[in-house]
This record gives C-alpha cells, structure tokens and sequence, in this order.
C-alpha cells in the first residue's frame, strides 16, 4: 500500500505538466464517524489541500489531488469521555462528469477510490476527570493500521472557471483496529466521512 501511494504521488507529478492539467486548492469542514460503533458520535474536523482536474473531454475528465484530512469519532457516557482523531494523508482517483447548468455555472459529480497513509493524531481520554492521551499511529499507543483504503464520491458546482462549491462522502473499506461494542462483541469498523467544502481553480 505504501509503495501504490507513492506511485500514485509521482504519478500527479507527472500530469503536472500536461495542458489538459487544471489544479485547485481546497478546504472543506468534515464530520467523521465509523461504522458499527452504535454509541460514537460524529466529531467535526477539516479537509484541506491541492486538487487536480485532468479534461479528457468537456464533459469527461480525472479528478484527484493530496489533501490532508482529520478523521475518527467522539464517545461520551456519564463521566466518561474520549476523542479519536486520526490524521490522514489522502489521494483520491476519481472519474468525474460536468454538466453546463447556465453560462460560467457547472454540475459536477465524480466517484472513485481513494489512497490515505495515517500521519498521526491522538487518542484524548477524560474518565471520572482523570486525563490521558495516547498516540493513534504509534505501538506503543492504539497501534491502528496507517493504511486506509476506501471509496469517495460527491457533487457540485464549478462558478465561473475559478470558484468550486462542493459535498463530498467518503467510505472506507479498511478496519484500521477491532473494538468492542456495547453488547461486548468484537466489531471491525470503518471510517466514514462528509464533507462540505470550497475551493480555488488557478
């Protein structure tokens, strides 16, 4: 997985310096959770970095890019309270499709896989007000897998050739650790994220 992203990286490189290379940066507000953990709660966070729009057509064209985005879940339960917040970085291949809504407006929804190697983040745990933080990444901490693997898709609007307003899902495909749910049993959950973000076409 290390090696694909990597690839993958030098390979946005390269399209750097085709015509056809349209490049944007983004910033976004996400809500994140994971699936089967019935008592998580959804934790705000932030989606930023450098989108790439690669024509085949007018109507048909490659959407990927580097972002660095927070993940994870929030827990909360009498005087019990804890904070996953995972940080990723995220190649996202995605095959978009644009509509001519008016003059300088578009319709744009796109879907694909996505690529994301765990940088860091921290475990935040207040239980009965004692404090204690571990590292998500690290052995010595939660020791959740740093790779993630996952299907993203999303619409919106490109204004005017400069301006982008845009939903984006996300859905992974990898468990990163086991839990326990309320009923003790071992569960394998995933992440999942939506975002609501704004970007710059230059």
């Amino acid at each position: 997985m290390k090696k694909l992203v990597l690839t993958m990286l030098f390979g946005l490189i390269a399209l750097a310096g085709y015509s056809q290379a349209r490049w944007d940066v983004q910033l976004g507000m996400n809500f994140s959770n994971m699936t089967k953990l019935d008592e998580s709660k959804a934790l705000p966070g932030f989606k930023l970095g450098l989108g790439m729009d690669y024509a085949f057509t007018d109507v048909w064209s490659l959407k990927s890019g580097l972002m660095f985005e927070s993940k994870g879940f929030k827990m909360k339960e009498g005087d019990y309270k804890e904070t996953i917040r995972p940080i990723y970085m995220q190649i996202p291949v995605m095959a978009a499709w644009k509509a001519t809504i008016t003059d300088g407006v578009k319709f744009v929804a796109n879907v694909g896989p996505y690529f994301a190697v765990g940088l860091g983040g921290k475990d935040k745990l207040d239980w009965d007000g004692e404090k204690d933080d571990a590292k998500i990444f690290d052995s010595d901490g939660l020791d959740w897998k740093r790779f993630d693997l996952g299907i993203q898709w999303g619409f919106g609007v490109e204004l005017a050739e400069r301006y982008i307003i845009n939903f984006t899902g996300e859905n992974g495909f990898i468990n990163p650790a086991d839990a326990i749910d309320e009923n003790d049993n071992i569960v394998s959950p995933k992440n999942m994220t939506f975002t609501i973000g704004v970007g710059y076409i230059f």
